[in-house]
């Protein structure tokens, strides 16, 4: 799957320090990041990162993406207390993966929650078609 990795810079750290510990996890999937966040998380962690470009164009590319049904998940740490000029940004790319069906993560315990999903494979249904209700 094609995981599209975004933080906030107050949340960078928490993000290194997630994808440290599901490392083993994302290492079996396509990762693509906004540049800063993404150097931080590859330097810590090693892991492959495509890194899309710095400030709000990697933001850009990243919808661009969702767009066109490249991301199967969002993994979006965000700072909801400090008031950001990118909230416009931001609320495109959830949006966006109200669209298209993503799953995104906004926080710590969600992404927790869809990685482990990810793993015992409950997040395949885009194979299996959308689901009915």
């Amino acid at each position: 799957m094609n995981i599209a990795i975004i933080a906030h810079d107050s949340k960078k750290e928490l993000m290194v320090q997630f994808c440290s510990a599901y490392c083993g996890i994302l290492s079996k999937h396509s990762l693509i990041a906004t540049n800063t966040t993404g150097k931080q998380v590859s330097e810590a962690t090693g892991l492959s990162i495509i890194k899309c470009l710095s400030g709000q164009g990697g933001a850009e590319q990243i919808a661009s993406f969702l767009s066109c049904n490249q991301v199967d998940i969002l993994l979006f740490f965000r700072d909801p207390i400090n008031p950001r000029n990118t909230e416009a940004h931001d609320v495109n790319l959830l949006r966006l993966c109200d669209v298209h069906n993503v799953p995104v993560a906004t926080n710590i315990a969600t992404a927790e929650a869809l990685i482990l999903a990810l793993e015992r494979g409950d997040l395949d249904w885009r194979k299996m078609g959308t689901p009915s209700i």
